[in-house]
């Protein structure tokens, strides 16, 4: 049970994450921008 509710949590971790992530890339105003940032997550994850 235990190990259920750590996987969820996990789950539910990095759909907020990926949530995050989508937002602050699609928030650029350019093409320019928006590689810098897919740059950034590259090098720093």
């Amino acid at each position: 049970m235990l190990a259920y509710l750590a996987r969820m949590l996990r789950n539910l971790l990095e759909r907020a994450e990926h949530s995050r992530r989508n937002a602050f890339l699609a928030s650029s105003v350019d093409i320019g921008e928006l590689e810098r940032r897919m740059r950034s997550f590259e090098i720093n994850g």
